[in-house]
């Protein structure tokens, strides 16, 4: 079904608890593994269909933010989404203690009984309020970015549709967008301060409701880490600063020479070539048309899946003024279909869309026929596996996207990719500092966030731009207010994605083999064992990004 005729109706919470005690009572009644197994099956299209109303409410808000009836939706939601988390964790609460567990085991696997576990850990009735209160604060902030009117030129710009300048060839052009673009989390540093703080203090509070010293080891089972913990984040950024961030370094170094520059400032952050970076040539709509060629070509389940999502308008990818920024792959479980919504604002980023958001829908596409569906609660460094190594297997159609200069395309992007991991698990290590110390005042935070910059970024330089200089540039990072903890699960997948650039290097075919085995394989297994049976280095073992460094030094050469 196409997405525009897709019915909304709000959920009904009421019927909703009745449904749940239903599942609950007919559990406790089965006499067997298998009866509750049926029950089980109840469960999915119950909480299937109620993701669905719940999901398409939460996107139709997305793409117009000032649409009151949807925006009022997501306010319900906001409220009632913490009612449904703890309905399910209730319900899977009975299935983890069930007497019949060793055949439901054998049914949904064992790493859906560990998240069973976690999800235990950190969703109670009683924190409730607190939930409603965090979601309604992330919504505050969203909303405060997705209002925002930057005046350029002869326009009124959101913070998406200025990306353009921000990257633009002329220093002078890009050095006025970073002015106008701070200027605006500069007359809001009070408010963004504010709300920082009520979410730091919130999450905290919750910990502490569920017994807890601090939100790190709630965080932890809320992002589903199932088979790491703390010490293990811990040693991957060490590899980080130790292994990564000097050969980072050289790559700031060889793009400033190419850049032609004395002296690479702030401003000159992501910008790669002198006669600035390549872009997709073509409308929105020949990009898209181009990814439809490109998943054709490259495999029979590829192809399947971008005419599924083509034919039945699972994108959505217009910048408009009323749109919320950024973008995502969300999915809707009554139609079995993923769902992309971006902005498209003229730069490379559009390209990424494709590629990387569609790594991720494809995934999603694949994990549809599984009809277990703790197959396809995948982990995020899992998730974040698939769409950032579709970035590297799309390299070869690159000049359906680029034209002739989609070489320089392949050579920034891989330069991009390496990069990331540093600034990534700077975010990563500043969200450790702050959930640990949750009494840090403001200018703490930033103090924090300055330092760390010095140790992963070390030839980043804010002249002229005192904001950014006292360490407030973590501002602008979403995920920092509404997905707490959730950014190192990027570097860990970028890791993985470099290592299979360099197996495709070597082998494309082999490598696509073991892509397509671990989108399959979903989350039948932890990521330690799905590492393992993709053939991949577990980046958490001392000496993987050692190897990744060799492998990309190589490279270079």
């Amino acid at each position: 079904m196409k997405f525009s005729e897709m019915p909304y109706k709000r959920v009904d919470f009421e019927q909703l608890k009745k449904d749940f005690a239903d599942l609950e009572r007919d559990l406790d009644a089965a006499a067997s593994g298998e009866e509750q197994f049926a029950v089980h099956q109840r469960y999915y299209e119950i909480t299937g269909h109620a993701q669905t109303m719940m999901t398409l409410a939460e996107i139709r808000h997305d793409i117009d933010t000032t649409d009151e009836f949807y925006s009022a939706e997501q306010d319900f939601y906001d409220e009632n989404g913490p009612v449904f988390q703890n309905l399910n964790v209730s319900y899977q609460k009975k299935l983890y203690e069930s007497k019949f567990r060793p055949y439901l085991e054998e049914k949904i696997g064992k790493v859906a009984f560990k998240n069973i576990e976690l999800a235990m850990k950190s969703v109670d009735e009683k924190i409730l309020p607190l939930m409603q209160e965090e979601n309604a604060i992330r919504t505050e902030y969203n909303k405060l970015l997705a209002t925002a009117k930057i005046e350029w030129e002869s326009e009124i710009l959101n913070l998406s549709l200025m990306n353009p300048y921000l990257h633009n060839r002329d220093r002078g052009v890009r050095a006025h967008a970073w002015n106008k673009y701070t200027e605006f989390f500069a007359q809001n540093r009070e408010q963004l301060d504010d709300l920082y703080d009520r979410l730091v203090k919130n999450r905290t509070k919750q910990a502490e409701e569920l017994g807890y010293d601090n939100y790190l080891p709630l965080g932890y089972p809320r992002m589903q880490r199932n088979c790491y913990g703390r010490d293990d984040v811990a040693r991957f950024r060490s590899q980080v600063k130790n292994d990564l961030v000097p050969f980072a370094e050289k790559l700031h170094e060889k793009r400033r020479r190419r850049l032609g520059l004395d002296h690479l400032l702030y401003i000159d952050e992501g910008v790669y070539f002198p006669e600035g970076n390549p872009k997709p040539t073509g409308t929105p709509e020949q990009i898209l048309a181009a990814g439809r060629r490109m998943y054709n070509e490259l495999s029979l389940e590829t192809a399947e899946f971008m005419n599924f999502m083509c034919d039945n308008e699972m994108f959505d990818v217009l910048g408009r003024k009323t749109k919320k920024t950024g973008g995502y792959m969300t999915y809707l479980p009554d139609y079995k279909s993923p769902f992309i919504f971006a902005n498209f604002n003229g730069t490379s980023a559009d390209a990424d869309v494709i590629t990387h958001e569609c790594g991720h829908a494809f995934q999603g596409f694949i994990a549809a026929s599984d009809p277990i569906r703790e197959h396809a609660d995948i982990t995020m460094e899992t998730a974040e596996t698939h769409s950032m190594s579709m970035e590297f297997f799309t390299e070869p159609w690159m000049n359906l996207l680029f034209g002739e200069r989609a070489a320089d395309y392949v050579d920034m992007h891989f330069e991009d990719s390496v990069l990331f991991i540093p600034y990534g698990t700077m975010v990563d290590e500043f969200q450790d500092i702050v959930y640990s110390n949750p009494g840090l005042s403001p200018k703490d935070r930033n103090l924090a966030w300055r330092d760390l910059e010095r140790q992963y970024k070390p030839h980043l330089d804010y002249s002229g731009n005192d904001y950014y200089e006292q360490g407030c540039f973590w501002q602008k990072q979403h995920h920092i207010y509404n997905y707490p903890l959730y950014y190192i699960d990027y570097c860990i997948a970028q890791t993985n994605a470099l290592q299979y650039k360099a197996w495709m290097d070597r082998d494309w075919k082999q490598a696509w083999e073991s892509y397509l085995k671990l989108c399959r394989l979903s989350a039948s297994d932890f990521f330690f064992g799905l590492m393992d049976k993709a053939g991949l280095n577990n980046p958490f073992e001392d000496g993987c990004l050692r190897y990744v460094v060799k492998q990309i030094e190589e490279k270079e050469k």
